[in-house]
């Protein structure tokens, strides 16, 4: 059977969505291969969320025309977000792609991909394609499709040895933040079933997986279409609270939430539901009260700092990391303050820095006032410092102190050692063989870097290492 590769731009809901697509063709009997070259069909997963994600996308389908030259027969499709944007228009950057696939019909790349091989095969025999001045006439399905959330289920039956999955519980976003462009590229909220989700980890975890991460691009508002309340408590705590009677699961995680979408019911779940790992990351965006509200973000720099507050009231020691934009249409120097004092109170655990880049078909690309480069660099590497220097007192604090990880196998920067994380999603290294794949046990942290500790496997209490 044909062989694929797949290369995937983006999120971890995109890692997500690319597993759905592998196990598919793996199902129907296709290779998955490593490298390009040694692929019969390459589909990339594409991202929209900035402008530079795309190009990168067009750029590398673009030298694939070389590789196409070498294999007449070669299948080349786009899938996900970009695909879902730009669709038929792809055809003039890219009139060579054999596929284009957007957000909702994942479950169809599998059916599409074997149509496209079966075109370039009877292409070829006709010698259609030696001239590469004539293309084949691609398949493009962007239509939206009812239910397709609930079409992202199964994991890839090779990655046995992991601790740890992703579990897509909703698709799209109904929130129309003025920077964001996922509302046109994955739809509306849409939020599969908690039994469903329920079984998917009792799989996961008859694997060997023992901590899910719950996706979704705002997954604490999940379900509040479609499932009721049970007495105060919203579906998405519903559906924490039956993860955590899974036998055999041992962490909770989410991301990314909305700040609206914690309420009572949620911040009192970090306190009385030992699975959920004291980890919240909090999209800020700005600490303007004013930006807030043109981005279209419905709370305020008091609200999300009362928030705070009462998370880490909730759970002492929970690491609270974010997300903020500078340079924002409008951003005055007085709001860009406003966010640099915000995250210098709070003491965020670490945070993801962006300059605002206009995004199209986004209103906040046609508002006036567009900040140049240099100011958004400016504030850019200003604010990293603040937060950098937050996030390195938090890693020293733990220097001399005992924290609980689950190993994950292989450093990815240092193969020869080994790496977990904390329960506030902190990354230790340290010496270790195999038999503490999928552990879970404390470390001693004896050192950090800027953005990692260091450590030794801890015995003490009488607790013992992984046999």
């Amino acid at each position: 059977m044909p062989s694929v590769f797949i290369k995937t731009y983006g999120c971890q809901m995109n890692e997500r969505d690319s597993e759905q697509v592998a196990r598919d063709l793996q199902d129907r009997g296709h290779k998955l291969v490593s490298h390009e070259r040694d692929a019969d069909v390459i589909l990339l997963n594409t991202c929209s969320v900035r402008e530079m994600a795309e190009k990168k996308a067009i750029g590398k389908m673009g030298m694939l025309r070389k590789l196409r030259r070498e294999k007449p027969k070669l299948v080349l499709g786009y899938m996900g977000c970009m695909a879902q944007r730009l669709g038929e228009d792809l055809q003039k950057s890219s009139p060579h792609v054999d596929l284009v696939v957007g957000t909702q019909k994942f479950h169809r790349v599998a059916d599409y991909v074997e149509e496209a091989l079966k075109k370039r095969e009877e292409a070829f025999i006709q010698e259609d394609v030696r001239d590469l001045g004539i293309s084949i006439r691609p398949i493009i399905d962007t239509a939206s499709e009812e239910g397709s959330q609930n079409t992202i289920r199964d994991h890839l039956p090779e990655k046995k040895k992991e601790a740890t999955a992703f579990i897509s519980i909703m698709q799209g976003c109904n929130m129309h933040c003025t920077f964001c462009i996922v509302p046109s590229t994955r739809g509306e909220e849409r939020g599969r079933p908690i039994a469903e989700i329920v079984s998917e980890a009792r799989t996961l975890v008859e694997r060997g997986i023992r901590e899910v991460t719950l996706l979704g691009q705002i997954v604490n508002l999940y379900g509040r279409h479609e499932f009721p309340k049970i007495g105060d408590k919203s579906p998405f705590v519903q559906l924490i609270e039956a993860l955590h009677e899974v036998e055999g699961l041992d962490r909770i995680r989410f991301t990314s939430p909305h700040p609206m979408g914690f309420r009572k019911d949620l911040v009192e779940c970090f306190g009385r539901l030992p699975k959920l790992m004291e980890h919240v990351h909090l999209p800020l965006q700005s600490g303007s009260d004013r930006i807030l509200k043109a981005m279209h973000r419905p709370y305020t720099a008091a609200s999300y700092r009362k928030l705070v507050a009462e998370l880490r009231a909730s759970r002492p020691g929970i690491a609270i990391t974010t997300d903020i934009i500078v340079g924002f249409p409008g951003e005055t120097e007085s709001d860009y303050k406003a966010s640099r004092d915000l995250a210098e109170d709070l003491e965020f655990d670490g945070a993801f820095i962006f300059r605002y880049s206009k995004r199209g078909d986004t209103p906040a690309a046609l508002m006036e006032e567009q900040l140049s480069e240099e100011e958004k660099e400016e504030r850019n590497q200003d604010l990293l410092s603040v937060v950098n220097a937050s996030a390195s007192r938090k890693l020293e604090a733990c220097i001399g102190t005992h924290q609980e990880i689950l190993c994950e196998g292989p450093s990815r920067n240092d193969p020869g050692r080994l790496s977990g994380r904390t329960r506030t999603n902190k990354i230790v290294i340290f010496e270790g063989g195999s038999r503490f794949h999928g552990e879970i046990f404390e470390v001693s942290v004896t050192s950090a870097s800027s953005s990692t500790l260091y450590g030794d496997p801890a015995i003490h209490n009488g607790i013992s290492l992984p046999s």
